[in-house]
């Protein structure tokens, strides 16, 4: 991967080999599916989903890809689910040779996302 100035996901995906490629887009239906209306970006160079702020990031490295997520409780939560992965305190490394594990990827997006918007909904309106 050498391009580091991309503009969209599919630029980023298309720098990959074809097998990482199929996996990544996965990955991005994935949290599509499970968050509609999440907004898909740039950030950091790598993808990443808005809704009512930083929803989650995805990347992918010679071994492993990997979903990043804003501080939050996220892998507190999937503590169990995710016991099999290196999991670091903002990311959790899957191995590229096994299939995207979907359903997880699904309710760590789903979460997030209702994380995201009960905090939105208690925060204080903000002044104009």
């Amino acid at each position: 991967m050498t391009q580091t100035d991309f503009h969209d996901v599919d630029e980023y995906i298309a720098t990959f080999p074809e097998n990482v490629q199929a996996l990544l887009r996965t990955v991005r239906a994935t949290i599509r599916d499970a968050v509609p209306g999440v907004e898909e970006t740039i950030s950091y160079q790598i993808p990443a989903y808005k809704f009512h702020g930083w929803l989650l990031y995805f990347s992918a490295f010679k071994r492993h890809w990997s979903l990043s997520s804003p501080p939050s409780k996220l892998f507190e939560t999937f503590k169990e689910q995710l016991a099999p992965y290196n999991v670091s305190k903002s990311a959790i490394q899957f191995p590229l040779d096994q299939p995207v594990p979907v359903q997880l990827v699904h309710d760590m997006a789903a979460w997030r996302a209702e994380d995201l918007r009960a905090k939105a909904a208690s925060a204080p309106a903000k002044k104009k």
